[in-house]
C-alpha cells in the first residue's frame, strides 16, 4: 500500500458473485458512502459495482457457477483466482472483507484472510439451513459476522453461536408495493388486453442451456391451448441469450420478446411468470405475480444431493419459503418437463381467483423485507471494525 492509499479513507473490499451480488453490492456501497463519504472500495465486481466507484480485480461473471458438479468442472481457474485475490488483498490490508453469496468461493478466501487478522463479513446466507448443514462449522471459522436476507436465518445461526443480523432485503426497497402496470405494458407496445408470461430462464449461463429448452417447450405448449398468447424473454447477458435463441430457433410460431435486461419491466407487464429458481422468484414475488418455478442442476449434481440426502427442506423456492407453504408450484429436475411448467402456468390462467389470495401473502412478505436493507448492511459492517460512528 503506498503512503497516498494510507492517507485516504478506509479500504473496503467486496467480492460478489454473478449480477444479484452486483446489485447488493452497489447497494451497499452506497449506504457505506453515505457513512463515510472517503471509504475506498476494492474487489470483484460487476458493471453496478464498477459505476459505484469499486475497483475491479476481476469480473463478477468469474463466479456465476451453481451445483457442485460445475464447480469441480472450473476449480482449478476459481482457485486460481482466489490465490491471486488472497495475495492482492493481504498486500492491501483492506478494514474488512465482505463476500456476497458465491458462498463456496468465499467462504474460503474469508477464512485465509480471517487468520490474517482481517475482520470478514458474509453478506446473504448460504442456505446451509436448506442442504448441507454440516458446513455451518466452516461458516463460523471464515466469518465474523453473517448479513441475512431471509428473517428466519438467525435463529438457525444462533443455535451454533454464530453472530448473524437480519438486514432485510435491498430489492424488497427498490421494487414499489404496487407495479406501474398500464405504464410498462405501454412501454413495451403491449395493450392492456394482451396475454403476457414472461420467461425467466436464469441469469448464469449453466442455468439457461438448462432450462431454455423446457421453456421453450412449455411456451409452444402455452400457445397452442391459447392461440395469441405472448412472451417477454429477459436475459441478462450476450452468451445467456445466444443460449436461449438456439433453442427458440425453431419455435418461428410463438411471439416472443427478447430483452436485454430490463426483468422488472418484464415481471411488470407479465399475467403469469415462468422462471428459474433464485433471486428471479423473489422478484417475481415483489411484482406480485404468479408463477412457477424450475429448478434443473447438472445430472451429477442432482444425483449426489439425492444420494447423500443432502436437502433438509420441503420447498426449494424462495416464494414458498417466506410465505411457509407451497404457494407456487415448483418443479425440480426431471420434473420441469415443457407439458408440466405449461400445464401449471395455464392453471394460472385458467383459475385467476387464486392471484387474489397470492398477492396478499406476497404483499405481506414484501412488507416485512422492506426494511432499508443496504443501509442496515452498511451499519453492520461498519460496526464491527468500529467504523459506525463515521458521518
Amino acid at each position: 500500500m503506498s503512503v497516498a492509499e494510507r492517507n485516504q479513507g478506509p479500504l473496503i473490499a467486496i467480492v460478489a458473485g454473478e449480477a444479484s451480488g452486483d446489485n447488493l453490492g452497489a447497494a451497499l456501497i452506497a449506504a457505506i458512502r453515505e457513512r463515510v463519504p472517503n471509504a475506498r472500495f476494492v474487489g470483484v465486481t460487476g458493471p453496478y459495482m464498477r459505476e459505484a466507484g469499486c475497483v475491479a480485480l476481476a469480473s463478477s461473471d468469474e463466479l456465476a457457477l451453481i451445483g457442485l458438479a460445475e464447480i469441480l468442472r472450473h476449480l482449478p481457474r476459481l482457485i486460481c483466482l482466489r490465490r491471486r485475490l488472497l495475495r492482492e488483498l493481504l498486500s492491501r490490508r483492506p478494514a474488512v472483507f465482505v463476500g456476497i453469496d458465491a458462498p463456496e468461493f468465499n467462504l474460503g478466501l474469508a477464512k485465509r484472510l480471517k487468520v490474517h487478522g482481517l475482520p470478514t463479513v458474509q453478506y446473504v446466507s448460504p442456505q446451509v439451513w436448506a442442504w448441507r448443514q454440516g458446513r455451518v462449522r466452516g461458516i463460523a471459522e471464515s466469518c465474523d459476522r453473517i448479513l441475512c436476507l431471509l428473517p428466519f436465518e438467525p435463529a438457525f445461526y444462533a443455535e451454533h453461536g454464530i453472530s448473524a443480523r437480519f438486514v432485510g432485503h435491498p430489492l424488497a426497497d427498490q421494487f414499489p408495493l404496487e407495479a406501474d402496470r398500464a405504464g410498462a405494458r405501454a412501454a413495451l407496445g403491449l395493450s392492456a388486453d394482451d396475454e403476457v408470461i414472461a420467461l425467466l430462464p436464469g441469469s448464469r449461463i449453466g442455468e439457461v442451456s438448462r432450462l431454455a429448452a423446457p421453456f421453450v417447450g412449455a411456451a409452444q405448449w402455452i400457445a397452442s391451448k391459447r392461440p395469441g398468447v405472448k412472451f417477454v424473454v429477459p436475459l441478462t447477458s450476450a452468451a445467456t441469450r445466444a443460449s436461449f435463441e438456439l433453442s427458440a430457433a425453431s419455435a418461428t410460431d410463438l411471439s416472443l420478446k427478447i430483452l436485454e435486461g430490463q426483468s422488472r419491466l418484464a415481471l411488470a407487464v407479465a399475467d403469469v411468470v415462468l422462471t428459474a429458481s433464485g433471486t428471479a422468484t423473489l422478484e417475481t414475488l415483489l411484482s406480485q405475480r404468479p408463477m412457477v418455478v424450475a429448478y434443473k442442476l447438472a445430472p451429477l449434481t442432482a444425483f449426489l444431493l439425492r444420494r447423500l440426502g443432502l436437502v433438509k427442506i420441503r420447498h426449494f423456492s424462495q416464494p414458498n419459503l417466506l410465505v411457509g407453504r407451497e404457494i407456487v408450484p415448483e418443479f425440480f429436475q426431471e420434473a420441469a418437463t415443457s407439458e408440466t411448467l405449461g400445464a401449471a402456468v395455464l392453471q394460472w390462467l385458467e383459475q385467476p381467483q387464486r392471484i387474489g389470495e397470492l398477492r396478499e401473502a406476497f404483499d405481506t412478505v414484501h412488507r416485512d423485507l422492506r426494511r432499508g436493507g443496504a443501509a442496515l448492511a452498511a451499519e453492520a459492517v461498519l460496526e464491527l471494525v468500529g467504523m459506525s460512528h463515521f458521518r
